[in-house]
């Protein structure tokens, strides 16, 4: 049996099914990352999406359930060069096969994912169909160019969380041997979940006492009554531009004054509340490997992204803190007079290097300095629980 995928522009690519079987439509986009597959196959920001990794072999670590970056996979597909038959891994509970068809992730293997690659970078994102049911390509063409764009799907809706709940689950001190982190455990951080990643939520709990995860849409107004020292605006699928009442409510909080950290969509979200504009890249920044330069020490980090779009027109209160050495897009921002900040890119990742974790401490020492700070009205608020 084929598979099929095929783009909106008339190209169609051949290869072999892998996983569940069946017919899934939306963008397509390639991540470059060497490892970490698990992670992609799981990160809710994927959404919406079909995925094509560059790498040419995929699947010989297998899947393991403490790896998984949230509960379920919410990417549409997978496709890959070659899908290795054998896992060697001791820690594996499932082969990648298996793995997408407990979750019914359409997949397709064989592919010729290098020239794929070289479709998307040259004519961008593109809407797509991936099918090992369907053998008429033509006919997944016409239903490609039929699928809404990406910008027209309520897709955090989809991946956030229903109801608030407390995050309790702090990183395995194993994972991290050697980096020194800040504790403050009377502080309390409300996370907003617009597709929030399992390890943000860890390195947030290793820091501080109490990690309430709220829902997108959730009022500024309760945020205020559970009295958190900082909020968090997590990562997420889809169009920043589609979220106005995230952003609403962003405000609201902003003028609170409260600190607030920032990464991905939260990044992107908090810029448009302060007046930023948001534009889609050609094809998104997708892998474990991109440059970024921390213009405030000049230092290079090696970072992990996973992003469609980007910030620009920073109004004159926000400076511009790092920038994409691949293209100079902007990657960090912070408030020049507010206790506020955020990162376009994933510093919970840490693809291989630990370069940017202390982002997280830097956070903390933010929270801390505002505790200190004579309390008004906000923090004399009675708490309510989660």
């Amino acid at each position: 049996m084929n598979a099929y995928l095929a783009l909106e522009d008339g190209t169609v690519f051949a290869g072999e099914p892998l996983g569940a079987r069946g017919t899934v439509c939306g963008e397509v986009v390639f991540n470059t990352g060497l490892t970490g597959y698990v992670e992609v196959l799981t990160d809710p920001s994927y959404a919406g999406q079909i995925v094509v990794m560059t790498a040419p072999h995929i699947g010989n670590v297998g899947v393991t359930y403490e790896d998984l970056e949230a509960e379920e996979p919410h990417l549409l597909g997978f496709v890959v060069r070659e899908a290795s038959p054998v896992v060697s891994n001791w820690r594996a509970h499932l082969s990648l096969d298996d793995f997408l068809k407990a979750h019914g992730i359409v997949g397709m293997t064989e592919a010729d994912t290098r020239a794929l690659t070289r479709h998307i970078r040259e004519w961008g994102a593109l809407r797509a169909c991936l099918s090992s049911e369907i053998a008429n390509p033509e006919a997944l063409v016409e239903r490609a160019r039929e699928t809404p764009p990406i910008s027209e799907l309520p897709l955090v809706e989809e991946v956030t969380s229903p109801e608030p709940r407390l995050w309790d689950d702090p990183t395995d001190p194993a994972w991290l041997p050697s980096v020194s982190r800040s504790h403050a455990k009377e502080l309390h951080v409300v996370a907003y979940d617009f597709g929030i990643k399992h390890n943000i939520l860890r390195h947030l709990r290793d820091r501080v006492g109490r990690v309430t995860v709220v829902p997108a849409h959730t009022p500024a107004e309760r945020v205020r009554r559970l009295r958190p020292d900082g909020v968090f605006l997590s990562n997420g699928p889809g169009d920043p531009t589609s979220l106005p009442r995230a952003v609403r409510e962003i405000e609201k909080l902003l003028a609170w004054e409260i600190p607030v950290f920032g990464i991905c969509l939260g990044h992107q979200l908090l810029g448009l509340a302060l007046g930023a504009r948001a534009y889609k890249l050609k094809f998104g920044h997708h892998g474990a490997n991109q440059p970024v330069k921390d213009l405030q020490t000049g230092r290079v980090e090696i970072t992990t992204h996973n992003h469609n779009y980007a910030l620009a027109n920073l109004p004159s209160q926000l400076e511009v803190t790092h920038i994409n050495l691949n293209d100079g897009t902007i990657e960090g921002m912070r408030h020049r007079e507010l206790p506020l900040f955020s990162v376009q890119y994933h510093p919970e990742a840490a693809p291989g290097p630990h370069d940017s974790l202390g982002l997280f401490d830097r956070f903390v020492r933010m929270m801390l300095q505002h505790r200190r700070k004579p309390k008004g009205e906000a923090q004399g608020a009675e708490a309510d629980g989660p």
